[in-house]
């Protein structure tokens, strides 16, 4: 079985972070990009910036062990919400010129695929605050800012949470992310006056039992841009395109049309686009095991060439609106 990374907090891992940066370089990352709750992998010396940015904020494995102990889960259920591997599906978007933003901690402790606030009352010992989005869909079925529950629906907490844990979790992981992404994006925006933000998922190859696709067999990809409202046509086109020459099934915008980084991030007038991208887990991996199959490293190879497909798009039909 796979093995689940632990640390005793977040906040710990952001300092041991720091105490290693003198032999990182001057801005504090290592070859991993990391910087303590997030991981920012940028194009190496030499090799020429291209307007797309990667994001995966649902691959992290870094469990803090307050939170093990606030679960009435085992750490490999808790994992059952991780889309595992994702990160390294995509490792070489920085040499063909891209910028990968991961989150290192779980999507089970703090989901930044929501708004910041999307919390079920139902959770916490105390009440929410009134800007608190407590009716959304998302929190309806348990999955908000903080989980209720993980992906195949089981409870997550022993306990009522107070909502100064939720608020530390924003202010930690969630808010830190958000920041990396956005300094990505405005980089590639101010270099090239465009930018396309591919959000990278992955789903389980069986709807579970609240999904809308439920009884139905899923492609191996689905690609959202929100029913065209994320991104130009020109940037799914290319991808199903690519994806459908390489022999996958690729499904738009059923059963994800895209959560809340495509919606928030995708502003094609204004010369951002984004596109969320699913992956069938069974793929590139063993669901039951949480273990890479024999198909990894094809899908891996495949996903590098979109990776280069979109790196490449011409700038005139992504550029901002007159």
């Amino acid at each position: 079985m796979s093995i689940v990374p632990i640390v005793s907090s977040l906040a710990d891992a952001a300092r041991a972070e720091s105490r290693r940066r003198e032999e990182r370089g001057s801005d504090g990352r290592g070859p991993d990009g990391a910087t303590g709750a997030v991981g920012v992998l940028e194009p190496p010396e030499g090799i020429a910036r291209r307007p797309l940015v990667l994001s995966s904020p649902h691959s992290g494995a870094l469990y803090p062990a307050d939170f093990l102990r606030q679960s009435r889960l085992d750490p490999v259920s808790l994992r059952r919400s991780e889309d595992c591997f994702v990160d390294q599906l995509f490792a070489a978007a920085p040499q063909l010129g891209a910028t990968l933003v991961r989150a290192l901690f779980p999507r089970a402790y703090v989901d930044p695929n929501r708004e910041p606030y999307e919390l079920d009352p139902a959770m916490f010992a105390d009440s929410l605050p009134s800007f608190a989005n407590t009716r959304s869909l998302r929190v309806l079925g348990g999955l908000g800012t903080i989980a209720r529950v993980v992906a195949d629906g089981a409870e997550i907490y022993r306990e009522k949470l107070p909502f100064a844990e939720a608020e530390a979790r924003i202010a930690t992981c969630y808010r830190p992310y958000h920041l990396a992404l956005t300094m990505a994006l405005g980089e590639a925006e101010l270099r090239h006056g465009r930018v396309v933000l591919l959000d990278c998922h992955s789903m389980p190859s069986m709807a579970g039992p609240g999904e809308r696709d439920n009884g139905r067999g899923r492609p191996d990809i689905v690609l959202g841009d929100r029913f065209g409202m994320s991104c130009a046509p020109l940037v799914i086109e290319a991808a199903e395109g690519l994806l459908r020459d390489r022999g996958y099934r690729v499904g738009r915008n059923d059963p994800y049309a895209g959560g809340y980084i495509t919606h928030h991030y995708g502003r094609p007038r204004r010369g951002r686009h984004a596109l969320q991208i699913e992956i069938n887990r069974a793929l590139y991996m063993d669901e039951v095991r949480l273990e890479p199959n024999a198909g990894f490293a094809k899908v891996r190879q495949d996903l590098e060439a979109l990776v280069g497909a979109l790196a490449t798009l011409p700038g005139a039909a992504l550029s901002p609106e007159s």
